[in-house]
């Protein structure tokens, strides 16, 4: 279901847009559409009323939990199922944070991630990707979404944008706790700016040269790391917001001394930070030279991190949430529910 299917709907029951306003935003806070305020006495329309049951319960299924992996850190992965059986993944993080996938697989085919094993299976409406925020609410208070789970959001942008706008206007999210990630496609440098909820924006680069980021990235567009960060730099600017650069540190791969100096090139006087992410293992004879990557040690990264703040350039290391159960960046995948393993109880505090 997409987001304008669902509001048409309500309006062909005889809602006006107070009434769908009430409607959408409860449903946005995991709150019962079919009880309690939203259908108290005579504020919503009968036929709307009667229809309060079906549309919930419609609305649930559009993603369950099938199973909830907690990790050591206090973050979850959670596996969930869609309506035509196919599962995705999202992750509850530390201090209100989720993490939501944006399509079944990944058509990038990065060589340091899990999702991308299968290639694209399929897109996600934007039904979809709300609900993920609603079944994140229903366990956990959520107050920040990042589009950094399975799949590329710039392939699905429609999607993506209209979930953006719903979740930053009723959903009551900031939109700079919007993150939008990518790996590069002049759509969204062209989009991002023209919508009334302009995100946070997350530039996955991961090298500074063009042929070692290709190997990387197989099927991202083919656009220099330098007009990229140009464009990043650009939108940054207009929004307020700083750009965040991802980077997955591969020891040997994109650690060296040459990349160190391709970051300062790129990024130096630039109004955004680097995030380098250590890269987690992933156990899949399908991502060709995988088997053989390794994290750099931490001396290497501290020395970075020194080297570049010598340059003015601010660095941050994220340690990716829930490592002891797969649940961190490039360990996501469509897992089919005969794989997963079995449900782990949670006890979370419920609430937006």
């Amino acid at each position: 279901m997409r987001i304008q299917q669902l509001r048409e709907r309500l309006r062909a029951l005889g809602a006006k847009p107070c009434h769908e306003a009430r409607v959408l935003r409860a449903w946005l806070q995991a709150q019962p559409l079919d009880r309690g305020r939203v259908a108290a006495g005579d504020f919503l329309p009968a036929p709307l009323r009667a229809a309060l049951p079906a549309l919930t319960a419609e609305l649930a299924g559009l993603a369950c939990l099938r199973s909830a992996h907690p990790g050591a850190d206090g973050s979850s992965r959670l596996l969930v199922s869609l309506t035509d059986g196919q599962t995705i993944e999202s992750v509850l993080l530390l201090r209100d944070g989720l993490c939501v996938s944006s399509q079944v697989g990944c058509a990038v085919g990065c060589t340091f991630c899990m999702t991308g094993r299968d290639g694209l299976l399929r897109q996600l409406t934007s039904g979809e990707i709300v609900a993920q925020v609603v079944l994140g609410r229903s366990l956990r208070r959520v107050k920040k979404v990042v589009f950094m789970g399975m799949g590329e959001p710039a392939h699905n942008l429609d999607s993506v944008l209209d979930a953006i706008e719903l979740l930053g206007t009723l959903g009551n999210i900031g939109h700079k706790n919007l993150v939008f990630s990518t790996v590069g496609d002049a759509r969204v440098f062209e989009r991002l700016p023209l919508g009334m909820v302009k995100p946070a924006l997350a530039l996955s680069l991961h090298s500074s040269q063009a042929d070692v980021r290709a190997q990387l990235l197989p099927k991202a567009p083919r656009i220099e790391p330098a007009e990229l960060v140009a464009q990043a730099d650009a939108y940054g600017r207009t929004t307020g917001y700083p750009i965040q650069y991802q980077w997955t540190l591969i020891e040997g791969v994109n650690d060296t001394d040459e990349e160190v100096a391709g970051i300062v090139r790129l990024l130096k006087g630039r109004y955004g930070l680097m995030n380098f992410i250590p890269y987690n293992k992933t156990e899949s004879p399908g991502l060709p030279g995988a088997m053989n990557f390794r994290r750099p040690t931490a001396e290497r990264i501290t020395e970075i991190a020194q080297q570049l703040a010598n340059h003015g350039i601010l660095t941050k290391l994220r340690q990716s949430a829930g490592q002891d159960v797969e649940g961190g960046c490039g360990q996501l995948r469509a897992r089919y529910p005969e794989y997963a393993s079995e449900p782990v109880p949670m006890v979370m505090e419920r609430g937006v």
